[in-house]
């Protein structure tokens, strides 16, 4: 049994590597005949891809013949048509230049027939001229004037007769000009003031502060007059104490300073404690009560007039104004009624209602600075409106407010106009004694001034001048230049609110005896 399993394993042992030959044999057959059938397909493949390829180069080749023969084809018909277009723009030439041709021989024609026509009229020119000073000869005989003389005698005439009718013209154009503004002029500007209410204000310069008895004059004077020095050197303000009954008199020419003071003392009657110490503390209380006073006096006056987006130092200064004056007008209500004035015209006239308002509120901003830095008004205005980023239009209107500088825009014109209403309305400003006579004697001193003149004089305080002029010296037709030269010469050296009337008087009279 044994011997028969080792037979049966050695014939497996040997078995194993034939069967694994055999098996490699087949295998290898087979691959060979796949190989051959693959490279029998390839070669079909690649027979038919050459067939193909060479059918498409076939291809391509016509259509590349076909497209060059097309090009071909539009070239030759682009080149026959250029050149049967040159060839007309050649016709067009040689017919223009002969033309040209032609045209040169007419001119030439033309210029020898005016030559002669300008030697014809040379010579008929120095017979005319012949003839003139033959006949000027034989009129001057007759006459018994010299051409000179007859030259300067038409002169004559022709000058009065210009002159005559350059009045008229000037008269009637006026008038015409006068009736056709002033009707609407005059609805605007009383439309305005009729809907602007403002009140009457007077300038001062001291402030009165009541007292609870004459005993409290004595506290406030304090021990060796401790008390009143500290209050006029914190304040900068003169303390009066006279007989006046209960009351002491805050003099000086800072309103701001003056309130102050008055704010500050009034709090210290209250108090009742009046020293040195307590005087300083009140005054620095009054200083910022003031200037709260101000910004809050500067942002009422913002929203009555109903604008927005102002700088808030500009509100602050605008608040400030409410304590400067000129002629006794109140600044900030004369800003607030510019503003208005200016927000009803531009209503009427039709452009920016606000803009037309905000450029009437800051025409004046400069006066809240005036007494602290040099310049004018208007200059200053103008630097603290660019320092804060104000518009264009804004700074034109303040700097031509006065006609410093020349108006660019309509608005600029309004605020003109609404600063002078505001000024010259009864009871706006008044004038010191001083100021209303110097300006009335300028007045009459600048139409004395004129030839033909023989008296004038300033009625209406002021408003009105009436000019008496010397008969043989003036006639109708000067009266109206006259007046149009006194009203010019007016407007270019006085300064004045309102408007001033010229009237030319010429009276004749013939006086005659009956005997």
């Amino acid at each position: 049994m044994t011997i028969l399993v080792i037979v049966l394993v050695l014939i497996m042992v040997l078995l194993v590597p034939i069967t694994w030959n055999l098996a490699i044999a087949h295998h290898k057959k087979e691959d060979e005949e796949k190989i051959g059938e693959a490279r029998v397909t390839a070669r079909e493949i690649i027979d038919e891809a050459m067939k193909t390829a060479e059918t498409k180069k076939r291809e391509a080749l016509l259509e590349v013949k076909e497209e060059s023969l097309r090009t071909k084809n539009e070239l030759d018909r682009e080149t026959k048509e250029r050149r049967a277009e040159l060839q007309r723009y050649e016709k067009r030439v040689l017919n223009k230049e002969e033309n040209l041709d032609k045209k040169a021989e007419q001119m030439e024609r033309r210029d020898q027939a005016i030559t002669q026509k300008e030697e014809q009229l040379a010579r008929k020119v120095r017979e005319v001229e012949t003839i003139h000073e033959q006949k000027q000869a034989e009129l001057e005989k007759i006459s018994g004037l010299t051409s000179e003389q007859a030259k300067e005698f038409l002169l004559h005439s022709v000058e009065d007769e210009v002159k005559h009718d350059t009045a008229k013209l000037i008269k009637e154009m006026e008038q015409k000009a006068k009736e056709e503004a002033d009707k609407k002029a005059k609805e605007y500007v009383v439309t305005s003031i009729q809907r602007c209410a403002a009140d009457h204000v007077a300038e001062t310069t001291v402030s009165v502060v009541q007292l609870p008895s004459d005993e409290m004059k004595g506290r406030i004077i304090g021990r060796e007059g401790r008390n009143i020095r500290t209050l006029e050197t914190m304040t900068g303000v003169e303390l009066i104490i006279d007989d006046t009954p209960e009351a002491v008199v805050l003099s000086g020419f800072d309103p701001i300073r003056r309130e102050v003071a008055r704010i500050a003392l009034e709090r210290l009657i209250v108090d009742g404690r009046i020293h040195p110490a307590r005087i300083e503390e009140m005054v620095e209380k009054a200083q910022r009560e003031v200037e709260s006073n101000m910004r809050e006096d500067g942002e009422a006056a913002v929203l009555s007039v109903g604008i927005h987006g102002i700088h808030p130092e500009l509100v602050k200064l605008l608040g400030k104004m409410k304590f400067r004056t000129s002629y006794g007008q109140n600044a900030l209500k004369h800003s607030i009624e510019v503003a208005q004035l200016s927000g009803l015209l531009a209503g009427e006239i039709g452009v920016d209602v606000r803009m037309a308002k905000r450029a009437g509120l800051l025409h004046d901003i400069g006066k809240a600075v005036d007494h602290e830095m040099e310049g004018s008004h208007v200059q200053l205005g103008s630097e603290l409106c660019r320092k804060y980023k104000e518009s264009a239009v804004v700074i034109n209107a303040v700097e031509s407010h006065h006609g410093d500088t020349e108006a660019t825009s309509l608005i600029s014109c309004i605020v003109q106009a609404a600063d002078t209403i505001s000024a010259a309305r009864p009871g706006a400003r008044r004038e010191t004694l001083e100021t209303y006579t110097n300006r009335l004697k300028q007045l009459e001193d600048i139409t004395n001034s004129f030839k033909g003149v023989d008296k004038s004089y300033a009625i209406q305080a002021g408003r009105e001048v009436r000019v008496m002029v010397i008969p043989e010296q003036v006639s109708d037709d000067d009266m109206v230049l006259l007046a149009r030269d006194v009203a010019k010469q007016i407007e270019a050296s006085m300064e004045y609110p309102g408007q001033i009337k010229v009237n030319v008087i010429r009276e004749s009279r013939v006086t005659e005896t009956a005997k």
